[in-house]
Protein backbone atom coordinates (compact mmCIF):
# COMPACT_ATOMS: atom_id res chain seq x y z
CA UNK A 1 0.00 0.00 0.00
CA UNK A 2 1.33 3.44 -0.95
CA UNK A 3 1.45 6.01 1.80
CA UNK A 4 0.13 9.46 1.02
CA UNK A 5 2.47 12.41 1.06
CA UNK A 6 1.32 15.11 3.43
CA UNK A 7 3.26 18.36 3.72
CA UNK A 8 1.95 21.49 5.39
CA UNK A 9 0.14 23.52 2.77
CA UNK A 10 0.63 20.90 0.09
CA UNK A 11 -2.44 18.71 0.53
CA UNK A 12 -1.99 14.97 0.17
CA UNK A 13 -0.58 13.07 -2.78
CA UNK A 14 -1.25 9.34 -3.05
CA UNK A 15 -1.49 6.76 -5.82
CA UNK A 16 -4.80 8.09 -7.20
CA UNK A 17 -3.52 11.65 -7.48
CA UNK A 18 -0.28 10.35 -8.98
CA UNK A 19 -2.13 8.42 -11.69
CA UNK A 20 -4.36 11.38 -12.55
CA UNK A 21 -1.44 13.82 -12.73
CA UNK A 22 0.67 11.36 -14.72
CA UNK A 23 -2.15 10.94 -17.23
CA UNK A 24 -2.60 14.71 -17.52
CA UNK A 25 1.14 15.20 -18.06
CA UNK A 26 1.52 12.45 -20.64
CA UNK A 27 -1.51 13.44 -22.72
CA UNK A 28 -0.84 17.19 -22.73
CA UNK A 29 2.99 17.43 -22.83
CA UNK A 30 3.28 17.27 -26.62
CA UNK A 31 -0.04 18.86 -27.56
CA UNK A 32 -0.13 22.68 -27.92
CA UNK A 33 -2.31 23.10 -24.84
CA UNK A 34 0.28 23.39 -21.99
CA UNK A 35 1.00 20.42 -19.77
CA UNK A 36 2.20 22.61 -16.88
CA UNK A 37 -0.97 24.67 -17.02
CA UNK A 38 -3.12 21.55 -16.96
CA UNK A 39 -1.10 20.09 -14.09
CA UNK A 40 -1.52 23.27 -12.02
CA UNK A 41 -5.29 23.20 -12.55
CA UNK A 42 -5.49 19.44 -11.92
CA UNK A 43 -3.57 19.86 -8.66
CA UNK A 44 -6.02 22.51 -7.47
CA UNK A 45 -9.02 20.35 -8.45
CA UNK A 46 -7.51 17.43 -6.50
CA UNK A 47 -7.14 19.66 -3.46
CA UNK A 48 -3.37 19.90 -3.70
CA UNK A 49 -1.92 23.26 -2.75
CA UNK A 50 0.88 25.42 -4.10
CA UNK A 51 3.60 23.91 -1.90
CA UNK A 52 7.09 23.13 -3.14
CA UNK A 53 6.57 19.36 -3.05
CA UNK A 54 3.71 19.55 -5.56
CA UNK A 55 5.63 21.88 -7.87
CA UNK A 56 8.59 19.48 -7.80
CA UNK A 57 6.29 16.54 -8.54
CA UNK A 58 4.73 18.37 -11.52
CA UNK A 59 8.13 19.17 -13.01
CA UNK A 60 9.72 15.81 -12.16
CA UNK A 61 7.16 13.57 -13.86
CA UNK A 62 7.98 15.27 -17.17
CA UNK A 63 10.87 12.78 -17.33
CA UNK A 64 8.33 10.03 -17.88
CA UNK A 65 6.70 11.83 -20.80
CA UNK A 66 9.95 12.82 -22.53
CA UNK A 67 11.30 9.26 -22.19
CA UNK A 68 8.51 8.23 -24.56
CA UNK A 69 10.10 10.46 -27.23
CA UNK A 70 13.49 8.88 -26.56
CA UNK A 71 11.96 5.43 -27.10
CA UNK A 72 10.07 6.44 -30.26
CA UNK A 73 12.93 8.33 -31.93
CA UNK A 74 16.02 6.47 -30.70
CA UNK A 75 17.00 5.25 -34.18
CA UNK A 76 16.94 8.77 -35.58
CA UNK A 77 18.92 10.10 -32.64
CA UNK A 78 21.45 7.27 -32.92
CA UNK A 79 21.92 7.98 -36.63
CA UNK A 80 22.50 11.67 -35.83
CA UNK A 81 25.05 10.71 -33.18
CA UNK A 82 26.98 8.74 -35.81
CA UNK A 83 27.41 11.86 -37.97
CA UNK A 84 27.68 14.40 -35.15
CA UNK A 85 31.38 15.06 -35.76
CA UNK A 86 31.18 14.50 -39.54
CA UNK A 87 27.87 16.01 -40.70
CA UNK A 88 26.66 15.31 -44.22
CA UNK A 89 27.19 18.10 -46.73
CA UNK A 90 24.20 20.39 -47.00
CA UNK A 91 22.42 18.90 -43.97
CA UNK A 92 22.32 20.14 -40.40
CA UNK A 93 23.05 17.52 -37.74
CA UNK A 94 20.00 16.82 -35.58
CA UNK A 95 21.89 16.61 -32.28
CA UNK A 96 23.55 19.97 -32.86
CA UNK A 97 20.17 21.46 -33.80
CA UNK A 98 18.67 20.14 -30.57
CA UNK A 99 21.55 21.45 -28.45
CA UNK A 100 21.46 24.90 -30.04
CA UNK A 101 17.67 25.21 -29.74
CA UNK A 102 17.73 24.05 -26.10
CA UNK A 103 20.39 26.53 -24.97
CA UNK A 104 18.30 29.76 -24.62
CA UNK A 105 15.54 28.20 -22.51
CA UNK A 106 18.03 26.22 -20.42
CA UNK A 107 19.99 29.37 -19.58
CA UNK A 108 16.94 31.51 -18.87
CA UNK A 109 15.35 28.73 -16.84
CA UNK A 110 18.41 28.43 -14.61
CA UNK A 111 18.54 32.18 -14.05
CA UNK A 112 14.82 32.65 -13.40
CA UNK A 113 13.84 29.33 -11.77
CA UNK A 114 13.09 30.65 -8.28
CA UNK A 115 11.25 33.73 -9.60
CA UNK A 116 9.09 31.60 -11.90
CA UNK A 117 8.17 29.25 -9.04
CA UNK A 118 7.28 32.17 -6.77
CA UNK A 119 5.29 34.31 -9.21
CA UNK A 120 4.01 32.32 -12.19
CA UNK A 121 2.75 28.96 -10.85
CA UNK A 122 -0.83 30.13 -10.41
CA UNK A 123 -4.22 29.47 -11.95
CA UNK A 124 -4.67 33.11 -12.99
CA UNK A 125 -1.45 33.07 -15.02
CA UNK A 126 -2.55 29.83 -16.69
CA UNK A 127 -5.97 31.30 -17.59
CA UNK A 128 -4.33 34.33 -19.19
CA UNK A 129 -1.73 32.43 -21.19
CA UNK A 130 -4.25 29.80 -22.34
CA UNK A 131 -6.47 32.52 -23.84
CA UNK A 132 -3.62 34.50 -25.37
CA UNK A 133 -2.03 31.34 -26.77
CA UNK A 134 -5.32 30.22 -28.30
CA UNK A 135 -5.72 33.54 -30.06
CA UNK A 136 -2.17 33.39 -31.39
CA UNK A 137 -2.68 29.84 -32.72
CA UNK A 138 -5.76 31.00 -34.64
CA UNK A 139 -3.76 33.90 -36.06
CA UNK A 140 -1.00 31.47 -37.09
CA UNK A 141 -3.48 29.32 -38.99
CA UNK A 142 -4.84 32.37 -40.82
CA UNK A 143 -1.31 33.58 -41.61
CA UNK A 144 -0.37 30.18 -43.00
CA UNK A 145 -3.45 30.04 -45.21
CA UNK A 146 -2.67 33.49 -46.61
CA UNK A 147 0.85 32.38 -47.55
CA UNK A 148 0.03 28.90 -48.83
CA UNK A 149 1.66 28.35 -52.22
CA UNK A 150 1.39 24.58 -52.60
CA UNK A 151 4.68 23.78 -50.84
CA UNK A 152 4.86 21.86 -47.59
CA UNK A 153 7.74 23.74 -46.01
CA UNK A 154 11.29 22.64 -45.30
CA UNK A 155 12.24 19.42 -43.57
CA UNK A 156 14.39 19.60 -40.48
CA UNK A 157 17.63 18.57 -42.17
CA UNK A 158 17.26 21.55 -44.53
CA UNK A 159 16.98 24.05 -41.68
CA UNK A 160 20.24 25.64 -40.56
CA UNK A 161 21.57 26.12 -37.06
CA UNK A 162 20.41 29.72 -37.04
CA UNK A 163 16.84 28.51 -37.52
CA UNK A 164 17.27 26.09 -34.62
CA UNK A 165 18.49 28.92 -32.38
CA UNK A 166 15.49 31.13 -33.20
CA UNK A 167 13.14 28.22 -32.46
CA UNK A 168 14.95 27.98 -29.13
CA UNK A 169 14.12 31.63 -28.45
CA UNK A 170 10.45 30.86 -29.06
CA UNK A 171 10.76 27.98 -26.59
CA UNK A 172 11.69 30.49 -23.87
CA UNK A 173 8.06 31.65 -23.91
CA UNK A 174 7.09 28.27 -22.46
CA UNK A 175 8.77 29.12 -19.17
CA UNK A 176 5.51 30.92 -18.40
CA UNK A 177 3.00 28.24 -17.27
CA UNK A 178 0.09 27.87 -19.65
CA UNK A 179 2.02 28.96 -22.72
CA UNK A 180 2.88 25.40 -23.87
CA UNK A 181 6.39 24.45 -24.91
CA UNK A 182 4.97 22.46 -27.79
CA UNK A 183 2.87 25.39 -29.05
CA UNK A 184 5.76 27.85 -28.76
CA UNK A 185 8.29 25.70 -30.59
CA UNK A 186 5.87 24.50 -33.28
CA UNK A 187 4.67 28.04 -33.93
CA UNK A 188 8.24 29.31 -34.17
CA UNK A 189 9.21 26.52 -36.56
CA UNK A 190 6.21 27.14 -38.80
CA UNK A 191 6.90 30.87 -38.92
CA UNK A 192 10.46 30.03 -39.99
CA UNK A 193 9.23 27.87 -42.88
CA UNK A 194 9.38 24.29 -41.59
CA UNK A 195 6.73 21.77 -42.54
CA UNK A 196 4.08 20.85 -39.98
CA UNK A 197 5.56 17.39 -39.45
CA UNK A 198 9.11 18.73 -39.06
CA UNK A 199 7.90 21.45 -36.67
CA UNK A 200 6.05 18.96 -34.46
CA UNK A 201 8.84 16.39 -34.38
CA UNK A 202 11.48 19.00 -33.60
CA UNK A 203 9.35 20.32 -30.74
CA UNK A 204 9.34 16.78 -29.31
CA UNK A 205 13.07 16.25 -29.77
CA UNK A 206 14.22 19.62 -28.44
CA UNK A 207 12.31 18.74 -25.29
CA UNK A 208 14.82 15.97 -24.51
CA UNK A 209 17.54 18.19 -22.97
CA UNK A 210 15.05 20.76 -21.69
CA UNK A 211 12.69 18.41 -19.85
CA UNK A 212 15.37 16.02 -18.61
CA UNK A 213 17.48 18.96 -17.51
CA UNK A 214 14.64 20.82 -15.80
CA UNK A 215 13.40 17.67 -14.06
CA UNK A 216 16.81 16.56 -12.83
CA UNK A 217 17.71 20.10 -11.73
CA UNK A 218 14.46 20.48 -9.79
CA UNK A 219 14.78 17.03 -8.20
CA UNK A 220 18.40 17.66 -7.19
CA UNK A 221 17.59 21.11 -5.82
CA UNK A 222 14.60 19.94 -3.79
CA UNK A 223 15.33 16.24 -3.35
CA UNK A 224 13.83 16.28 0.14
CA UNK A 225 10.40 17.02 -1.40
CA UNK A 226 10.25 13.52 -2.90
CA UNK A 227 12.01 11.59 -0.16
CA UNK A 228 10.58 8.63 1.72
CA UNK A 229 6.92 7.85 1.07
CA UNK A 230 6.72 10.52 -1.65
CA UNK A 231 8.97 8.49 -3.98
CA UNK A 232 6.38 5.82 -4.81
CA UNK A 233 3.68 8.26 -6.06
CA UNK A 234 6.37 10.01 -8.09
CA UNK A 235 7.39 6.77 -9.80
CA UNK A 236 3.75 5.90 -10.49
CA UNK A 237 3.09 9.33 -11.96
CA UNK A 238 6.20 9.13 -14.14
CA UNK A 239 5.25 5.68 -15.40
CA UNK A 240 1.72 6.76 -16.30
CA UNK A 241 3.13 9.87 -18.03
CA UNK A 242 5.44 7.66 -20.12
CA UNK A 243 2.70 5.31 -21.31
CA UNK A 244 0.18 8.04 -22.09
CA UNK A 245 2.75 10.18 -23.93
CA UNK A 246 3.90 7.14 -25.93
CA UNK A 247 0.29 6.65 -27.06
CA UNK A 248 -0.19 10.33 -28.01
CA UNK A 249 2.95 11.38 -29.92
CA UNK A 250 2.63 9.48 -33.21
CA UNK A 251 -1.15 10.01 -33.64
CA UNK A 252 -0.56 13.74 -33.09
CA UNK A 253 2.07 13.86 -35.85
CA UNK A 254 -0.28 11.95 -38.18
CA UNK A 255 -3.09 14.39 -37.34
CA UNK A 256 -0.98 17.44 -38.22
CA UNK A 257 -0.23 16.10 -41.70
CA UNK A 258 -3.86 16.70 -42.69
CA UNK A 259 -5.39 19.02 -40.12
CA UNK A 260 -4.89 22.45 -38.58
CA UNK A 261 -4.26 23.67 -35.03
CA UNK A 262 -7.70 25.27 -34.89
CA UNK A 263 -9.27 22.65 -32.53
CA UNK A 264 -6.42 23.14 -30.05
CA UNK A 265 -6.75 26.92 -30.34
CA UNK A 266 -10.49 26.84 -29.61
CA UNK A 267 -9.89 24.41 -26.76
CA UNK A 268 -7.37 26.81 -25.23
CA UNK A 269 -9.79 29.74 -25.55
CA UNK A 270 -12.63 27.79 -23.99
CA UNK A 271 -10.57 26.25 -21.18
CA UNK A 272 -8.92 29.57 -20.39
CA UNK A 273 -12.27 31.36 -20.26
CA UNK A 274 -13.79 28.70 -17.98
CA UNK A 275 -10.77 28.86 -15.69
CA UNK A 276 -10.99 32.66 -15.53
CA UNK A 277 -14.68 32.41 -14.61
CA UNK A 278 -13.90 29.83 -11.92
CA UNK A 279 -11.24 32.10 -10.43
CA UNK A 280 -13.49 35.18 -10.54
CA UNK A 281 -16.31 33.23 -8.88
CA UNK A 282 -13.99 32.02 -6.14
CA UNK A 283 -14.33 28.37 -7.10
CA UNK A 284 -10.57 28.07 -7.64
CA UNK A 285 -7.68 29.95 -6.11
Amino acid sequence: MIERLADPGDGVLGWFEAVVLGLVEGVTEFLPVSSTGHLIVAQRLLGLGEGQANNVFAIGIQMGAITAVLVLYWRRLLAAAGTCLRPRAGEANLLWQIAIAAFPAALLGLLADDWIDAHLFSSSVVATTMIVGGGLLLWLERWQRSRRDGTEGRELAQAGYGTAFVIGLFQCLALVPGTSRSAATIAGALLLGLSRTAAAEFSFLVGLPILYGASLYKLAKHREALAGDALQPFLIGSGVAFVSAWLVVQPFVAYLRRHSFAPFAWYRLGAGALLAIAIAAGWMS
